[in-house]
């Protein structure tokens, strides 16, 4: 499993993706924060606080996650490497997890820069440190948590075709539909007392708690379980390869 997650590794900075991934996602929260003249804006807004980063970030990983992950299993479909990959010594799950782990790691050295926006606030702060750094570590943590599972969904969509452009396309759709769709729908007012619960199926309800600095089990067992599901399925979307 090490050396397949070394791989996968390697093959994200033996092409360009890697790094447009993370040059593309630096530029856009960084004029976002520090350049645009909007409400976002660190300078202009007058505040010690990072809340326009966490806002941003979600809608750009709808994009750049799919992008990361569209081709860890099209393109071993594509090239017919699949069978061969499925047929060596190591299980299903391991191959998956190799995949994700690779994936994640990319995710967290595009968000690594981006600690260097929390220090410049804590040190342009009056009183120097005046930040809620509690507030700001919670939500990278919501980050990572929903980065993985727009891994996990971009794994899935990857396994079910061999067509790059397609997994890319159905990943941001599924992100997108569990990241903000179910608020959308509990915004319409259909279903009543039971909106709640249709609200609490979706991404942003949970991370938007995590986001406010509250470390909630119910919001970290949401998580865990939707990206377990995700990978139950890629896992199940390999074995139907083998009937």
């Amino acid at each position: 499993m090490l050396a397949l997650l070394k791989k996968e590794i390697a093959n994200f900075f033996s092409s360009i993706i890697g790094y447009i991934v993370i040059i593309i996602f630096l530029l856009i929260t960084g004029l976002f924060l520090w350049a645009f003249p909007i409400e976002f804006n660190v300078l202009d807004y007058g505040f010690a606080q990072l809340d326009g980063l966490f806002v941003i970030a979600p809608y750009v990983f709808l994009f750049l996650i799919p992008a990361i992950s569209m081709r860890s299993f099209a393109d071993e479909i594509k090239s017919g490497t699949i069978e061969l990959l499925l047929t060596k010594p190591i299980s299903d799950f391991k191959i998956i997890m190799a995949k994700f782990g690779a994936a994640f790691l990319l995710l967290i050295i595009a968000l690594t820069p981006t600690l260097t926006y929390y220090f410049s606030v804590y040190f342009l702060g009056f009183p120097i440190g005046n930040i809620d750094s509690g507030g700001v570590f919670g939500s990278y943590l919501g980050l990572l948590l929903l980065g993985s599972s727009f891994i996990a969904i971009g794994l899935f969509s990857s396994s079910i075709t061999s067509n790059q452009v397609v997994a890319f396309i159905t990943s941001a759709f599924l992100s997108g539909f569990v990241f903000i769709g179910f608020e959308l729908i509990y915004e319409l007012s259909w279903f009543g007392n039971s909106g709640l619960i249709i609200k609490s199926l979706g991404i942003y309800d949970h991370y938007a708690s995590i986001s406010r600095g509250v470390l909630d089990t119910r919001d970290l067992i949401y998580f865990l379980s939707l990206i377990s599901l995700f990978l139950f399925l890629t896992k199940f979307s390999l074995q139907i390869r083998k009937w």
